[in-house]
């Protein structure tokens, strides 16, 4: 019996076939037995795979029905590449997850790496199918593609690699991930982004380097990604969870998480795949010819990127069709799905009329395991910070702030926690950027949302960028508060950098500023963002980035960058920031749904996306974020020591990241501290700031033309 009912899908491009399936199908069960993964007996004596069992699975067929159009030599490969990963993962399951051997798990996973090889490079002789298969795969696929396409295609093949030592972890602990870090976890270690990144050979148009890590690009992987894995999750719920004693699957993470029985858990697995298709739909159609644009790629790449977006659309209806086939998986009354579905989540994604009437929001109970410290230069801190916001324009009539504002809100008392080590000077450039950061938050909104001109906005972001000079460039006459003070802080934080780190500064100050555009254009399409987009987007809008560049600047480079990628501090990283955020989303939810007329809150989103009252989502916004302080609890306390263990950190490198652990902490309850005690979200306060009657507002001429509005009287 089926643990559940699937569910409509939501599946709006039809299936195809590619003709050359049937000479996929024999080829690549000869190369299978090649490369001995037939009859290949597992530790306890099984075996993994025989030919019965891999004509069942029928992998060719899945290869055919996503890659449609490639010619037959080329979905030969791509079949036997994901013959090879299916291989992998049951072969690793048998020999690993079952005897829980972390260590033996570990070496075999860094001599799989060997095998990829770079220019130059041999790998060894293979020991056992996985690595004769991949050393086969390797050979007949690199050379084809070029160096940009081989960097990314080993990340990914590493992620999906070395991070099962991620699902195998939780396994031993009995331990079933939070619903954010499944959904991140899972692109790493669930191989869509690596079948992406196969797209692009199979279509014959890799996507061109100087556009791959930009926001549209990364929404069509990772939404692609999500979308493949929770399709997954709920046609494999019943092997993996009742059969195999898995536990990374999204229907048992909603399972538990909401307390909520089996079917309903699949229902909402399902709403949250047919959501990420849309923010699919809506990046593809939106954002990437507006970044074709921007960027002024070439047709011939513009050609490319569109067969890279059709072979994406393709994949989605191809592997759910083998969903319904493949005796892999649990597919009874599984059908080839269609447009239904999604009419739903489009009429939640659609914002009601703003300013509603919410009134104040109790707050709940947050779990905080960390003290307050304070700086004891707080109180020079707080009589200097008016004087710099004046200084930058901030007062100036008809601005967005008056003093008595900016005092209530009271930066320099979140300065102080969250830097309570820093001396007076130190701490008054972190009050500076708490101020300018803020003041920007509600700069863009006031100035470019209500008026849903996210053309204006874009434009007054990209032009902060020239205020950033990373050689010295001159920089043109700031023409408003953001500008100026951008100017200042600049000149007192980069100066003294290395040309790397002024970059990577650079870049995430510009993370948080494109962050506010993106604000501002959903605002103009009236959409309330898909529940994954906004998370990740939140830690921009935030400034998350940009405390962590500061934070990791005072630490000095004695961390080698490619540390900061691994999944311990990664997740670090996110679960801090995601507490903090959600803690902001709690206390703001008044101020910014009744009084602003903002869609961009967790608790307004969930309200939306789950059509929950605002208790109710309050009540999973709290728990989420107790969730993530719960896993940053473990990774600082547990996984950051064994990280430095495994990976043989000498003494000054582990101090370093240790109390980079520290200082988030003191971040985390800073923040929380800081809403606790400022005025800025009282009703009292809002009552004050906040007239009746909406903003008015007049143009004002200035160095971008449209950059800079002048708000009326009517707004404080």
């Amino acid at each position: 019996m089926q643990a559940f009912t699937l569910p409509e899908f939501y599946v709006p491009h039809p299936a195809r076939m590619n003709p050359h399936l049937e000479a996929a199908r024999a080829h690549s069960m000869a190369w299978a037995r090649e490369m001995g993964m037939l009859d290949s007996p597992s530790p306890s004596g099984d075996v993994v795979w025989t030919e019965q069992a891999l004509a069942k699975m029928d992998y060719a067929l899945l290869c055919a029905h996503t890659h449609p159009d490639c010619d037959g030599p080329s979905l030969d490969l791509v079949t036997d590449w994901y013959v090879w990963v299916f291989f992998f993962d049951d072969d690793f399951l048998a020999q690993f997850k079952y005897t829980r051997d972390t260590e033996g798990a570990k070496a075999y996973l860094d001599r799989l790496e060997l095998f990829m090889t770079g220019p130059g490079e041999r790998s060894p002789e293979p020991a056992n199918p996985a690595e004769a298969g991949l050393e086969n795969l390797w050979a007949r696929t690199i050379p084809s593609m070029s160096e940009a396409w081989r960097r990314r295609f080993v990340t990914s093949t590493h992620n999906l690699m070395v991070e099962s030592l991620w699902e195998l972890d939780n396994i031993d602990r009995g331990r079933i991930a939070n619903p954010i870090e499944y959904v991140q976890m899972r692109r790493r270690v669930g191989g869509a982004p690596w079948s992406a990144n196969l797209i692009e050979f199979a279509v014959g148009a890799e996507v061109p380097d100087r556009i791959a890590a930009t926001r549209p690009m990364e929404v069509l992987r990772d939404t692609f990604a999500d979308a493949v894995h929770l399709r997954n999750d709920l046609f494999s719920y019943q092997r993996e969870v009742r059969e195999e004693g898995e536990n990374s699957n999204a229907v048992l993470v909603f399972e538990k998480f909401l307390d909520c029985p089996t079917q309903e858990a699949a229902e909402l697995t399902n709403d949250l795949l047919t959501s990420r298709l849309q923010q699919f739909e809506n990046t593809a159609l939106v954002e990437v010819p507006a970044l074709l644009a921007e960027r002024d790629v070439s047709l011939p790449e513009q050609i490319g990127v569109g067969l890279y977006v059709k072979g994406l659309q393709d994949w989605q209806s191809g592997g759910h069709e083998w969903h319904t086939r493949s005796s892999r998986y649990m597919n009874e009354g599984a059908n080839s799905g269609g447009n239904g579905p999604g009419l739903v989540q489009r009429v939640r994604q659609q914002a009601p009329p703003p300013f509603a009437k919410v009134g104040h929001l109790p707050l709940p109970e947050f779990r905080m395991p960390y003290p307050v410290r304070t700086s004891p230069h707080l109180a020079a801190a707080r009589e200097y910070a008016p004087g710099w916001a004046r200084e930058m324009g901030m007062f100036e009539d008809g601005g967005i702030w008056d003093e008595r504002r900016m005092r209530g809100i009271d930066l320099p008392h979140c300065a102080a926690m969250i830097h309570a080590d820093s001396d007076l000077e130190q701490l008054k450039l972190s009050s500076d950027w708490l101020t300018w950061g803020t003041y920007g938050d509600d700069y863009f909104p006031l100035v470019f949302g209500l008026r849903r001109d996210p053309v204006a906005a874009k434009l007054s972001s990209d032009r902060l960028s020239l205020f950033m000079p990373l050689d010295g460039e001159p920089i043109p006459k700031p023409s408003n508060p953001v500008e100026r003070g951008l100017v200042d802080l600049w000149e007192r934080t980069a100066g003294g950098m290395t040309p790397h780190a002024r970059a990577e500064f650079r870049r995430a100050v510009e993370s948080m500023t494109a962050s506010w555009v993106w604000e501002v254009a959903n605002q103009a399409q009236n959409r309330v963002p898909d529940p994954v987009d906004y998370v990740e987007m939140r830690r921009r809008t935030f400034g998350s980035d940009l405390t962590k560049s500061l934070a990791r600047l005072r630490l000095g480079d004695v961390v080698p960058p490619e540390i900061y990628q691994n999944r311990v501090l990664f997740e670090l990283d996110t679960a801090a920031q995601d507490y903090a955020a959600f803690a902001n989303d709690l206390f703001s939810y008044q101020k910014e749904i009744e009084y602003e007329g903002e869609v961009h809150n967790l608790v307004y989103v969930v309200e939306r996306f789950l059509a929950v009252d605002r208790i109710e989502a309050r009540d999973i916004t709290a728990r989420l974020m107790n969730a993530r302080m719960v896993q940053f609890e473990q990774l600082a306390e547990e996984d950051l020591p064994r990280m430095c263990d495994d990976l043989g950190l000498g003494d000054d490198v582990r101090a370093v990241l240790i109390r980079y652990a520290d200082n988030l902490k003191d971040w985390m309850s800073g923040i929380l501290e800081w809403h606790r005690k400022c005025v800025r979200y009282t009703p009292e306060e809002l009552e004050r700031v906040h007239a009746p009657e909406p903003p008015v507002f007049s143009l004002v001429p200035s160095g971008i033309g449209m950059s800079a509005w002048r708000i009326g009287s009517g707004t404080r």
